[in-house]
């Protein structure tokens, strides 16, 4: 008696997610050019992360959509020696991985940060090669590995090295909606869907083809070596950010470079213009840029001048212009001015032994 596999639930059309404009642009780009090195979205649970990742691997033709546990060991991903051929034939023989079913596809991976170095170091390199390579047990072997990787994670539960976060392309940092009509929107339109998924699904069927078709016409144009060539002006707005952000090494001008031309791809555009530059260069520099980049000013010296107070203000307001308090300076919130205190008398102490036993032993 055979058992047939339980159909998959329908998934919740990419065009229709609402409220993550960022996420959607930024998924958009690693699916239009692969090469750029994934996705990772940092955000807290409930913001269409999962959703926004099943649903992109729809607008591709065929594409798999395959997701890494996070018990999954080394092997599991990147395959290893099948045994039972080995066994059975006397015969080598490799038997695939993760990274070999999710060729064409997308791969998710919920919670990365958890996972073990060396898996992510695995999924980044075949992420921006293309290619996985497995040396081992006896087996060498090399296969296409060409997917949209897409890992998630929440901050509160740990971080990734910076040589980790560097290897991923673009990185878009999710926050709860704080938009009321906003978020009624994206709660309406969540329970329309579990109502009638098909239904919903048709209504919105004329934009999923769109952007799948913009999806083709982006591929086909970045498969094209000639076109959408880099400017001067491209070349100097990119160095200028990544100075800026204070970058190390070069990655980040390369990926923003990419991630600007798969842009301008996706718009129909004739060239890449500074200002696709300006909309991927946050995404590229999220998870780059050195704290130092981003500080505020610095508090201006107490030695200098208080500024003077405004027509109809305060010359004592609530710590803004001083830093000792308030959210405008770099002080401890909340501290207070020392006061002086009084000096108190103290009876003096008596020695435990009488000064002449001292003497005495002297």
């Amino acid at each position: 008696m055979t058992t047939q596999a339980a159909p998959l639930p329908a998934s919740f059309p990419f065009s229709a997610i609402a409220g993550q404009p960022l996420l959607r642009e930024a998924l958009l780009l690693a699916a239009a050019d692969p090469a750029l090195g994934g996705v990772l979205i940092e955000g807290p649970r409930g913001t269409a992360k999962t959703t926004a990742a099943r649903a992109l691997a729809e607008l591709l033709p065929g594409a798999p959509f395959v997701t890494l546990p996070l018990g999954a060991s080394l092997e599991h991903l990147v395959g290893t020696l099948d045994l039972g051929q080995a066994l059975a034939g006397h015969a080598l023989k490799f038997a695939p991985g993760l990274l070999a079913r999710a060729h064409g596809g997308v791969l998710y991976v919920d919670e990365i940060n958890l996972l073990p170095d060396a898996l992510i170091d695995s999924l980044l390199d075949a992420a921006a090669s293309g290619v996985n390579v497995v040396e081992r047990d006896g087996i060498s072997h090399r296969h296409a590995a060409r997917f949209v990787l897409v890992g998630t994670m929440n901050p509160e539960e740990g971080s990734l090295r910076p040589q980790l976060l560097d290897r991923f392309g673009l990185c878009v940092q999710l926050r709860n909606l704080e938009d009321r009509t906003e978020r009624q929107a994206v709660v309406r339109a969540r329970l329309a869907f579990d109502s009638d998924p098909e239904g919903f699904r048709a209504r919105h069927a004329a934009a999923e083809a769109e952007l799948a078709a913009s999806l083709r016409r982006a591929r086909a144009t970045l498969a094209d070596a000639i076109a959408l060539p880099y400017g001067d002006a491209v070349h100097e707005a990119v160095g200028a950010l990544c100075i800026a952000a204070q970058v190390d090494g070069l990655r980040a001008d390369l990926v923003m470079l990419r991630a600007a031309r798969a842009l301008a791809a996706l718009e129909g555009a004739e060239a890449i213009g500074e200002q696709h530059v300006r909309r991927v260069a946050e995404a590229v520099l999220l998870h780059r840029r050195k704290p130092g980049a981003e500080a505020p000013p610095p508090a201006q010296s107490s030695s200098a001048p208080p500024p003077p107070a405004a027509e109809g203000e305060s010359a004592i307001d609530d710590g803004a212009h001083s830093g000792d308090g308030g959210d405008g300076g770099d002080g401890d919130w909340g501290a207070l001015p020392p006061e002086p205190v009084g000096v108190a008398r103290v009876k003096p102490l008596r020695p435990l032994i009488p000064a002449a036993s001292l003497a005495k032993k002297a």
